[in-house]
């Protein structure tokens, strides 16, 4: 009697503070979608076209006569144009799922975010969601150190193996002075091992590309001299091997994902979160989550060591200190160069 008391009293709650509670299925949400419309327009962080490809299959298989619009680009350059669709009244991105979090609680307090909550918003981490529905995360997303293992038949563990005489002129970094998640990977490495290991990676003469997939990805191909990089992601393959380090924190983050309360296509968008916290997608594949309800085979995320996965948010909101640390970068590295790593077809 007290839980249903208390569940009267929280939906009561909700409903004055404009929340939605999702308790239709998946199929009843699908049915609703259909009738407005045949697509729902889903901006994405990432730094490759294709990197939502298996979404978009998997949602549009799942759900006959929806078409998932999907654009993947850098989250920085999503906000601007988001920003740019708010202030001119013209909004026409359905649900965003980015990188840049510290953004969500701006556009939560300006109004431009739906208070809604999933089916499995409950099953959400608390540390990951907004208790009033407004953005939640929806995957965990961390990186690594990788190598080659036809190039380098050794293990490249830790941060300070970077170091390593053989592995000169043969590394590849992101700059972090273009990517803020890479900035912080570099800003926690370098406050445990000191500044002298990133002069000492310096002269290792590592190359610096943009995007955080491309180290990965060119560590897959046979006809690069690369062997080793870290703190990045990209493609894996038979000749990649990878390892989280011990020797200082790792980087990972709830990738956040929140509907535009002015979102042309709501039920759409509706239908891609409710997909997104289920079941079906969530324990598609093992390893971390955002639920607290995950198979026993699950990794859980806060048991992990040497990471802290809520640490990410409150680093990304000192906007002061964050410009602090990404032109103490760009003073070593100058302005990052090359093309979009949208554009680099890797």
């Amino acid at each position: 009697m007290r839980s249903s008391i208390a569940l009267a009293l929280s939906t009561l709650a909700a409903t004055a503070l404009g929340t939605s509670y999702e308790n239709r299925t998946l199929d009843e949400i699908h049915q609703a979608a259909l009738k407005e419309g045949d697509v729902v327009t889903l901006w994405h962080g990432g730094d490759e076209k294709t990197q939502q490809d298996r979404l978009k299959k998997a949602f549009e298989e799942r759900f006959p006569g929806i078409t998932l619009n999907v654009t993947v680009d850098l989250s920085k350059y999503h906000d601007g144009r988001l920003d740019d669709q708010l202030a001119n009244k013209n909004v026409y991105v359905d649900s965003i799922i980015l990188q840049t979090l510290h953004d969500y609680p701006r556009w939560k307090d300006e109004g431009a975010l739906l208070n809604y909550k999933p089916r499995n918003f409950a099953n959400v981490a608390s540390e990951f969601k907004d208790p009033e529905g407004a953005y939640y995360g929806y995957a965990i997303l961390g990186w690594s150190t990788s190598w080659n293992t036809v190039k380098y038949n050794g293990s490249l563990a830790d941060f300070s193996d970077a170091l390593l005489p053989e592995l000169k002129d043969k590394l590849i970094f992101t700059y972090p002075n273009d990517d803020d998640a890479v900035l912080y990977a570099f800003d926690l490495v370098v406050k445990k091992l000191s500044v002298k290991w990133f002069d000492a990676l310096i002269a290792q003469n590592p190359t610096w590309v943009r995007g955080s997939a491309t180290p990965g990805d060119q560590l897959a191909l046979s006809n690069t001299s690369y062997v080793a990089s870290f703190a990045s992601g990209g493609s894996s393959g038979p000749n990649k091997n990878t390892s989280r380090p011990t020797d200082a924190p790792f980087v990972t983050w709830p990738q956040t994902a929140a509907i535009l309360k002015d979102a042309p296509h709501p039920e759409g968008a509706k239908l891609l979160h409710n997909y997104i916290l289920s079941d079906e997608w969530q324990f598609a594949r093992t390893g971390w989550t955002v639920r607290t309800d995950a198979p026993a085979d699950f990794p859980n995320i806060f048991e992990e060591k040497n990471t802290n996965v809520t640490n990410f948010l409150p680093w990304m909101l000192d906007r002061p200190n964050v410009e602090r640390i990404r032109f103490w970068y760009e003073t070593r590295l100058g302005t990052a160069q090359g093309i979009s790593p949208l554009d680099d077809d890797l």
